[in-house]
């Protein structure tokens, strides 16, 4: 009886002695986000754009909060106006968006008396050639070894996006690339999934970037792609090329891009 006695007064000392601690996380300034990523098929004409305007959450919020009272415009650089309206959940659309190559757009969102803006050029992407499988890849050899192969033009700086998505993953994969080290030659982009199976399709896109953009998604990927720790380095804030010019400090997340596309949709083989 006295070791159960000793034990229930062990636990009920060890119960009292635990304090409720209080975590105190610095709430960071609410920050308008701009997702502006406007996207050319080969072949399409593009009409069909939309921009997300929504703000930055605390850590424990669950709602997401968008901005439905904003005006959105995209400017060509020969003077044609694109108005983006709003459609619903902070999304402004827009059905007759003329996306020509080579030519620059400017965004210009304006909302709460602010006004943000931004430009880019929209930059053409080298076709998907073709793309080659392999089953025994990985350290283990049971993984399936995709590979994208794409030619670069010569005598050209050029950047690209490749994502690989199946149905079973919540996001693509993403890798990046710029042309210093193969310019002109046949180059591939790279997927592996041990989780593939015969008759999975496996949608493959290739997306040319600006250098302002490739730098973007470089830091921005690496961070995502970290591994934190109690005692690293917090990530930097990664801040697009759209800028407040109302009130330079009360800058944006997001980045206003525009990329033409191609798209190869593979069938996973035996």
């Amino acid at each position: 009886m006295k070791k159960y006695l000793i034990l229930i007064f062990g636990i009920i000392v060890i119960l009292s002695c635990e304090d409720v601690i209080e975590i105190d996380l610095a709430e960071a300034k609410e920050r308008l986000v701009i997702e502006a990523n406007l996207i050319k098929i080969k072949g399409d004409i593009a009409n069909n754009q939309f921009i997300r305007l929504t703000k930055t959450r605390g850590f424990f919020e669950e709602e997401l909060t968008t901005i439905d009272n904003a005006e959105v415009t995209v400017t060509r650089e020969d003077g044609e106006i694109f108005e983006f309206v709003h459609d619903s959940a902070g999304i402004y659309i827009t059905n007759d968006f003329e996306a020509n190559l080579m030519e620059t757009y400017y965004l210009n969102v304006e909302v709460d008396d602010e006004i943000y803006t931004a430009e880019e050029t929209l930059l053409p992407v080298s076709k998907i050639d073709s793309v080659t499988q392999r089953n025994d890849a990985g350290f283990s050899g049971d993984e399936v070894e995709l590979k994208a192969y794409y030619t670069d033009p010569a005598g050209e700086e050029n950047y690209y996006l490749f994502t690989f998505f199946v149905n079973f993953v919540d996001f693509p994969t993403t890798e990046i690339f710029e042309d210093e080290f193969f310019d002109g030659n046949t180059i591939f982009a790279l997927y592996q999934e041990e989780e593939l199976e015969p008759g999975d399709e496996v949608i493959i896109q290739n997306f040319g970037l600006s250098e302002q953009f490739y730098e973007y998604m470089n830091v921005l990927l690496s961070q995502v792609g970290s591994v934190g720790g109690p005692f690293q380095t917090q990530p930097a804030v990664v801040r697009g090329n759209i800028v407040n010019e109302t009130n330079p400090e009360n800058f944006p997340f997001g980045y206003f891009s525009l990329s033409e596309s191609d798209q190869f949709i593979y069938t996973v083989q035996e």
